[in-house]
C-alpha cells in the first residue's frame, strides 16, 4: 500500500505516525492473511499457494519499501528545518523561542529516527512469519 506522496506532512508527528500506523495494517494482519490464503496440508490442491505467497511477497516488499521512503524522506525534511533552526540561533543566542523551537524539532528528528528501528523489527518480524508459512510454496527472488 503505498501513501500518496502529497499527504505526507513531516511537520506534524502524530499525522506521521497515524500514516505509518494506517500504512503497517499489512504486517500487522500477517498472520491472519496466511491462514486464511495458504492452505494447510489436507487442503493443499484447492488453492495455488504459490501464486498466494507470490503475491503477498510482492505487496509486503512495496509496504516495506514505500514505509521506509517516506520515514527517511520525513528525517531529511526535519534534518534541514534543525539545520537550518541552528544557524538561527548561532545568530541569535538570547532568543528562548528559538532554542524551544530547536528542541522541539530535534526532539522530533529522534523520534522520526526511533520509527527506523521500528521498521527494521516489524518488518523482520513480518518475513518471519512469511518464510515460516511459503517456504514451501515460493522461493523470493534473491534481491530480498
Amino acid at each position: 500500500m503505498a501513501a500518496p506522496s502529497s499527504n505526507l506532512n513531516c511537520e506534524d508527528f502524530a499525522e506521521f505516525q497515524e500514516l505509518l500506523k494506517m500504512m503497517r495494517t499489512i504486517d500487522d494482519r500477517i498472520v491472519h492473511e496466511l491462514n486464511t490464503t495458504v492452505p494447510t496440508a489436507s487442503f493443499v490442491g484447492k488453492v495455488d499457494a504459490s501464486e498466494t505467497c507470490k503475491g503477498l511477497h510482492q505487496s509486503l516488499s512495496e509496504a516495506h519499501e514505500s514505509r521506509e521512503r517516506i520515514i527517511k524522506s520525513c528525517i531529511a525534511q526535519t534534518s534541514n528545518v534543525v539545520k537550518s533552526l541552528q544557524e538561527e540561533r548561532k545568530k541569535s543566542l538570547e532568543d528562548i523561542a528559538l532554542l524551544k523551537r530547536l528542541r522541539k524539532e530535534q526532539t522530533k528528528l529522534k523520534l522520526m529516527q526511533s520509527e527506523l528501528n521500528v521498521e527494521e523489527v516489524v518488518n523482520d518480524r513480518s518475513w518471519k512469519v512469511f518464510n515460516e508459512r511459503c517456504r514451501a510454496h515460493y522461493r523470493p527472488p534473491k534481491s530480498q
